[in-house]
């Protein structure tokens, strides 16, 4: 082998591991590792009487969170409280009566479905049991 080729050789493999080196902690913070997804059918997310009328309270489910409405009527509502479009946390307009994704000005009703922005599908919806002293959700 030449020492010309030698030398090109030696120079473009500094190169390239000087690349990987600088790229390898790029790529592992655009792709984080997967979590294991806990696996939880039933939470307690308030007590009776802790929600007061028109207002909401977010609370876990598994490794998401939730929201737990209770409408301006009385009636208990939960829903994931990830948006469908960018997985942006939505939030309960207590003055509109709507559920808001703040990231993209997305709006859900009250039954979760889309009224308008980008969300490409409704809101998924939780089962709520009032036992005893506690508002339990769980998936439909």
């Amino acid at each position: 082998m030449k020492r010309r080729n030698f030398a090109n050789l030696l120079l473009g493999t500094s190169f390239l591991g000087t690349m990987a080196s600088l790229l390898y902690p790029v790529i592992r913070y655009i792709l984080p590792p997967k979590q294991p997804e806990i696996s939880v059918s039933r939470v307690k997310a308030a007590n009776v009487g802790e929600l007061a009328p028109n207002t909401a309270k977010t609370f876990r489910f598994g490794n998401e969170p939730g929201l737990l409405i209770n409408t301006s009527s009385g009636d208990l509502l939960a829903f994931s409280a990830v948006c469908t479009h960018l997985t942006c946390n939505v939030r309960y307009e207590p003055e509109t009566e709507i559920i808001l994704c703040p990231c993209h000005n997305g709006r859900f009703d009250l039954s979760g479905n889309v009224i308008s922005g980008p969300p490409p599908a409704p809101l998924e919806s939780f089962q709520v049991e009032i036992s005893g002293n506690g508002i339990f959700i769980s998936k439909k």
